[in-house]
This record gives structure tokens, C-alpha cells and sequence, in this order.
């Protein structure tokens, strides 16, 4: 019975790095598109 238990709390823990990394990919992504904005407007003003 504890090992089910033991079974059940890995899948948590493996649903919660999923959902970070998730988070982690869509943020980084964010960040590309500000910083390509960003030099994209200074090119522009050179």
C-alpha cells in the first residue's frame, strides 16, 4: 500500500516539473520577443 502511495506523490512531482518547465518555456519566449522588439527599434534608429 505504501508503495502506491510512493507511485501517486512521482506522478505529482512529475505533473509540477512539467507545468515549470512550461511556465519556464513560455516566459523565455516572452523575453526573446521583447529583446528582438527592442533590437529591432534600435536598428531602426541607427
Amino acid at each position: 500500500m505504501r508503495t502506491d502511495e510512493e507511485g501517486a506523490t512521482a506522478v505529482e512531482y512529475g505533473l509540477m516539473v512539467s507545468l515549470i518547465a512550461v511556465v519556464i518555456i513560455g516566459a523565455v519566449g516572452a523575453v526573446g520577443l521583447a529583446l528582438q522588439a527592442l533590437f529591432t527599434g534600435v536598428e531602426g534608429n541607427l
